[in-house]
C-alpha cells in the first residue's frame, strides 16, 4: 500500500474528531442565537466549559463507532458506499449516546442542542471527508500516488479494467503493462520491472486461470514486494489473506502479505515514534557514556554507519557504536582505514573464523573489536543508536533482522519475503536465539512473524528483549 493512502486513512481519524467537536460546540452557540431564545427562551444553566466536557467523551465514542463500522477502512471506496457507512455509523453513534443518557440518567437540559449538533456534525464529517477526497483525487489526476499496475490475462474482464483506470484517475491506478498470461516469459519481465521500481502490483483477470497458477503469482509477488489482486472467480484459494472491492462492476480480491497491511502499519510506526523518543531520552546518558569511551580509547568517527537492505528491498545505512578499530571497518564514511585492505582482512576471517551457514557469516573472536567494542557487544549497547533508524523510519523496533547487500544477493528467492515489512532492532529471532540460530531457521521466524503479526506479539518480544540480552544468549 502506498503511503499516501495510509497518510490519508490516518488523517481521517483527527479530522473526523475535530468536525465532531465542532458539530457539538456550534450547535450550543446556535442555541443561544436570538432568534432561538425568542422563540423558546433558555432555561437550562449549562456553561460552555461544562458543556465542552460533556462533549468530549462523546467524539471518542462517536470515532470508536465509526473504527468498528468501517469507516476507516484503508482500501479505496466508492462515494455512495462511503457515504451510506459514515450515516450509519453516526446514527448509531447517537444511539448510543441517548442510551448512555438514559441508563445513566443523566439529564440532559436541551434535546434541542443534542439533535442539533448531531446534524452538524454529520454535515461537517461529511463537508471534511469530501475536502480529503477532493485532494486526494487532485493530487491522483496529477499523477502523485498512482500505483502503477500490470494486468495479467486476455479477457474480457482485463479490457474493463484497463479501460477503467485509463478514464478514471480516482481509482488510483495506472496500467503500465498487460500479458496474457503468467508464464516463464512474463515472470522475466515482470522482474526486471520490479528491481527497477517500476511496479506496483500485479492484477489477475483471467478467470480461467488455475490454483498453482494463483499460488506461483502468490510466490513472486512476494518475493518481489508486490501487491498482488485477483479475479473473484478465483474465489476457491481460501487459504490466502484477502481484502474484497469492486472496481467498474468487477469483484477483485487483494492477497494481503501481512496484517501490518493498512491500520497494522500506521499503529506500529507511531508506536515506534512514541517508545523510541521515550527510550532516547532514558539511554540519553548511556549514550554520552558510551560516545566519550570510544572517543577516548580509539578517537572518531564514534558512529558506524553500515549499509543494510530493509523494507521492499531498499538499502539503507544503520548507526551503530563503532566497535572495531577504524582501519578495519568497513564502509564508505570518512574516518575509516584503507577498505582494500580491510575487506581483505574480512575475507580471511570469514574463511577462518566464520561461525555460521548459508548467506550471512558470524566471525568469532573477532580480532579487530577493541577492548571496550567488546564490552558493548556483549550486551547489544552499540545498537542503541539504531533508535534514531527507527524515527527516521528505516527501521522498526521489532521485525526481521537486517542484513547486508552482499549477503542478500545470496538469498533464495523465498528469503526474500521478509522484505516485506520494516527490519527490526529486535525480533522474533533474535529473542529465541541471537546469533546462535540457523539463517533458515531464522528465516522461518522472521516469516511467521510478518504473517502472524500483532500489537501483542510486538509487546512480548520487546519485554523477552532485555532478559535475552542481560543473560547475553546469542550475542555477538
Amino acid at each position: 500500500m502506498k503511503r499516501p493512502d495510509l497518510f490519508f486513512t490516518a488523517l481521517l481519524v483527527p479530522m473526523d474528531a475535530l468536525a465532531i467537536f465542532a458539530g457539538a460546540l456550534a450547535a450550543y452557540h446556535v442555541r443561544l442565537l436570538p432568534f432561538f431564545t425568542e422563540w423558546r427562551p433558555v432555561i437550562f444553566d449549562l456553561t460552555l466549559e461544562r458543556y465542552s466536557q460533556l462533549a468530549l467523551p462523546a467524539v471518542v465514542l462517536w470515532v470508536i463507532i465509526f473504527a468498528f463500522a468501517g469507516a476507516y477502512r484503508t482500501s479505496r471506496r466508492r462515494l455512495a458506499e462511503d457515504v451510506q457507512t459514515t450515516l450509519f455509523a453516526s446514527a448509531s453513534a447517537m444511539a448510543v449516546i441517548f442510551a448512555l443518557l438514559f441508563f445513566t440518567l443523566e439529564a440532559f437540559e436541551s434535546r434541542f442542542i443534542i439533535l442539533v449538533g448531531w446534524g452538524l456534525a454529520v454535515t461537517l464529517v461529511w463537508t471534511e471527508r469530501l475536502l480529503i477526497r477532493g485532494i486526494q483525487n487532485s493530487l491522483l489526476f496529477l499523477g502523485i500516488g498512482m500505483r502503477r499496475a500490470v494486468l495479467i490475462g486476455n479477457g474480457e474482464t482485463g479490457e474493463v479494467l484497463r479501460q477503467t483506470f485509463e478514464t478514471r484517475r480516482r481509482y488510483g491506478i495506472r496500467v503500465v503493462g498487460t500479458f496474457d498470461a503468467f508464464g516463464d516469459e512474463t515472470e522475466k519481465t515482470l522482474m526486471q520491472l520490479a528491481r527497477r521500481s517500476a511496479i506496483d502490483e500485479i492484477i489477475l483477470t483471467d478467470p480461467n486461470a488455475s490454483r498453482e497458477t494463483l499460488s506461483r503469482l502468490r510466490s513472486f509477488s512476494d518475493v518481489e514486494h508486490l501487491d498482488l489482486r485477483y479475479s473473484a472467480d478465483l474465489f476457491t484459494v481460501g487459504s490466502l489473506r484477502v481484502d474484497a472491492s469492486t472496481i467498474a462492476g468487477v469483484p477483485l480480491m487483494t492477497v494481503k502479505k501481512t496484517p501490518l497491511d493498512g491500520w497494522g502499519a500506521i499503529y506500529k510506526r507511531g508506536f515506534d515514534i512514541l517508545l523510541a523518543l521515550v527510550l532516547v531520552i532514558l539511554f540519553s546518558p548511556t549514550l554520552l557514556f558510551i560516545t566519550i569511551c570510544i572517543l577516548f580509547e580509539s578517537g572518531r568517527p564514534i558512529l558506524f554507519k553500515n549499509e543494510r537492505v530493509g523494507e521492499g528491498g531498499r538499502r539503507f545505512l544503520t548507526f551503530k557504536f563503532r566497535s572495531m578499530r577504524a582501519e578495519y571497518s568497513i564502509g564508505s564514511q570518512k574516518g575509516l582505514g584503507n577498505q582494500a585492505r580491510a575487506e581483505k582482512m574480512e575475507e580471511e576471517l570469514i574463511r577462518k573464523q566464520n561461525m555460521k551457514h548459508g548467506p550471512v557469516y558470524k566471525i568469532a573472536n573477532d580480532p579487530r573489536v577493541t577492548p571496550f567494542g567488546q564490552k558493548i557487544r556483549k550486551y547489544s549497547l552499540d545498537e542503541l543508536p539504531q533508535l534514531f533508524n527507527i524515527l527516521s523510519g528505516s527501521m522498526s523496533l521489532v521485525g526481521p533482522r537486517p542484513h547486508q547487500p552482499r549477503e542478500v544477493d545470496k538469498y533464495l528467492p523465498h528469503h526474500r519475503k521478509v522484505h516485506t515489512i520494516r527490519p527490526g532492532m529486535t525480533g522474533l529471532a533474535q529473542i529465541s536465539g541471537r546469533s546462535d540460530l540457523d539463517f533458515e531457521e531464522e528465516m522461518r521466524l522472521d516469516t511467521f512473524y510478518m504473517e502472524h503479526w500483532s500489537p501483542w506479539l510486538d509487546l512480548k518480544i520487546l519485554m523477552k528483549t532485555p532478559f535475552v540480552v542481560i543473560f547475553r544468549k546469542g550475542a555477538y
